[in-house]
């Protein structure tokens, strides 16, 4: 759904009023913490989830680990236990 509104000035600022459906569909009421994307071609707004609230790592472990080979990880490097660390 498209909506056509208007930013207006508030004090220093600038504001987007959220009214109607703006505000019914996502559910949003006063207090809803929102996460928003911010991009050349404007802004997304979404509640936030728990795990958006704080702190987010830039890169998912997916994404780290896309490459990733046996090679490239050096696993080949990792040191043997030995038969006293495993309190034999």
């Amino acid at each position: 759904m498209r909506v056509e509104s208007e930013i207006k000035k508030w004090g220093n600022s600038l504001a987007l009023r959220v009214t109607g459906i703006m505000a019914e569909l996502p559910k949003f009421k006063v207090g809803t913490k929102v996460i928003v994307d911010v991009t050349d071609e404007g802004l997304t707004v979404k509640p936030a989830t728990p795990e958006e609230k704080g702190f987010r790592f830039p890169y998912s472990e997916q994404v780290l680990l896309a490459d990733m080979t046996p090679e490239k990880a050096h696993a080949d490097a990792l040191a043997e236990p030995a038969a006293s660390e495993f309190g034999d």
